[in-house]
């Protein structure tokens, strides 16, 4: 009886992990297929949203 529950264990993790890989995996391939020229957008928008800030704090 041990053994079978030895075993479910290991195909419920199995089963969560390759679907919790197959998400990220596929979300990183149609960012990469389809995202374009739009990968840096937020980048870009929230630098030219902070030209001309100061900087505070810290030491360079």
């Amino acid at each position: 009886m041990i053994e079978y529950f030895v075993d479910f264990a290991i195909i419920a993790a199995l089963i969560i992990g390759i679907t919790a890989l197959n998400g990220v995996i596929t979300h990183n391939i149609g960012y990469r297929l389809f995202g374009g020229g739009k990968r840096d957008l937020h980048v870009e928008q929230t630098k030219k949203t902070q030209a001309g800030w100061k900087l505070v704090g810290g030491r360079k």
